[in-house]
């Protein structure tokens, strides 16, 4: 194989590759022994069909896989031998081929910028620390309580009112036809939701326990069935109990109800869920500060095909109208995310920092208690989901990154309360005269894609 440097214009190479026809003709031989062992042909014993018999058969196809395979093999070797570091798929123009000829193409090439990263020690950022207020976290209680309210069974002779829980078994007919998901038994209503079905509660209203209503109502237009939709639909309903609301005590008692120790620690775990909420939007605004910096203080010559593929993925749900309207802004955003991308990898890169799957496994578990009642329907995302495992572990990345950078710089702690921290957020999210609806936490958010797309950590 020979590789020549054709002509190289920027972050553009293109390489002259030639495969003598040797080589071709050795692949080809290796290629058809291997066949002779797999095809059958009438007249012939598996395994027995000589290679000129093969040959004549389905030569230009083995041509053609066999060539395939050398133009993978080569120019793979082409771009090590030469030291190019990838940026996205090379294309391939073949010039000369065919059986008896050397095989001669061009390799087109676009690659990773050289990078220089500059000391961060002159960057400055403010890392927010947030007070939350003791009636704010009295406040999450008391809702927390209604949310949870207790039910205690009300005397036989008294009629159900709004606030009430009445407990009932039903079944239902459309056109007098009952119908796949008809019956119900010991449902569990909680008076003026309106959980059920729009207008259900309100009949319901005044019965009592041993009562049988009959009910009239419209099945939602969303039903599964769709030849049920908006159908008028009669509920028979046996009024099981009817039980009044009890105002819960907010003590330990009820504090271990809700998972806590005692209502101490229920109230250290409200108050740490609040300041996570806030923090949240407060740290992007932190990074967002920082990857400005790094953006400002650094000079990066880009490859195109990053910039498309990058603008491509931004616009494929928008219309063609739209995406020649904002060409330009679009641009600048897709090159504002690739910079950073690179930037922030070469900084991972150099820093030998990694993402090892118990670090992704041990942040799947976080999500999970984050999530109480649904762990089996996280488990199953991310399962069936290869791609959102990936993505989960780009994030982790780009947090020691990021986490590594602000141990590098001065860090100006500042101490807020909740009021002080919504003004920030809400000021960090206004837009600025001329500047796009998209909002400019996107940015903070979403700048690094190529971070977690390039690092292969």
């Amino acid at each position: 194989m020979k590789v020549e440097i054709q002509s190289k214009k920027g972050l553009r190479t293109i390489l002259s590759v030639i495969v003598d026809k040797k080589t071709i003709q050795n692949k080809m031989d290796e290629r058809l022994n291997e066949l002779q062992k797999e095809v059958s042909l009438k007249g012939f014993r598996t395994g027995k069909v000589p290679p000129s018999v093969i040959k004549s058969q389905f030569g230009k196809s083995i041509y053609g896989e066999v060539i395939d395979k050398i133009l993978r093999e080569t120019s793979a070797k082409a771009i090590e031998e030469k030291k190019i570091k990838l940026a996205g798929q090379p294309k391939i123009d073949l010039k000369t081929f065919g059986e008896g000829k050397d095989l001669n193409y061009e390799l087109q090439i676009d690659s990773l910028p050289d990078i220089k990263l500059k000391s961060f020690e002159k960057y400055k950022a403010v890392e927010y620390k947030v007070k939350i207020e003791d009636k704010i976290i009295d406040d999450k209680l008391k809702e927390i309580s209604v949310q949870n309210k207790q039910f205690k069974d009300k005397k036989e002779t008294e009629k159900a009112k709004i606030g009430d829980q009445v407990v009932f078994d039903y079944s239902a007919t459309v056109d007098g036809n009952k119908f796949e998901g008809s019956e119900g038994k010991g449902v569990q209503l909680e008076l003026g939701k309106d959980l059920f079905l729009k207008g259900f509660d309100q009949q319901l209203v005044d019965v009592k326990k041993g009562d049988i209503k009959i009910l009239d109502s419209i099945l939602p237009a969303n039903h599964p069935k769709k030849e049920l939709a908006n159908k008028k639909t009669k509920f028979e309903c046996k009024i099981l109990n009817v039980k009044e609301s009890i105002d819960n005590k907010i003590d330990d008692n009820f504090a271990k109800i809700m998972g806590a120790k005692d209502l101490e620690d229920l109230k250290k775990l409200i108050e740490k869920q609040i300041s996570s909420q806030y923090l949240q939007a407060l740290n992007s605004i932190t990074k967002k500060e920082i990857l400005d910096q790094i953006e400002k203080n650094h000079e990066l010559d880009l490859p195109k095909n990053l910039i498309d593929q990058e603008v491509s993925i931004m616009t494929q749900r928008l219309k063609d109208a739209d995406k020649e309207k904002h060409k330009a802004n679009n641009e600048k955003i897709a090159k504002s995310r690739i910079k950073l991308g690179l930037l922030l990898n070469e900084y991972g890169e150099k820093n030998n920092l990694k993402v090892s799957d118990e670090e992704v496994k041990s942040e799947i578990q976080k999500q999970i208690k984050g999530m109480p009642g649904q762990e089996k329907m996280v488990l199953e995302y991310y399962k069936k989901n290869p791609s959102a495992s990936q993505s989960l572990k780009g994030s982790i990345y780009e947090e020691k990154i990021i986490n590594l950078i602000k141990s590098k710089i001065k860090l100006e702690i500042k101490n807020v309360n909740t009021k002080e921290a919504e003004k920030i957020i809400s000021e960090f999210n206004k837009p600025k005269v001329g500047q796009s609806n998209t909002k400019k936490m996107d940015s903070s958010e979403k700048n690094r894609s190529k971070s977690k797309k390039i690092s292969k950590k």
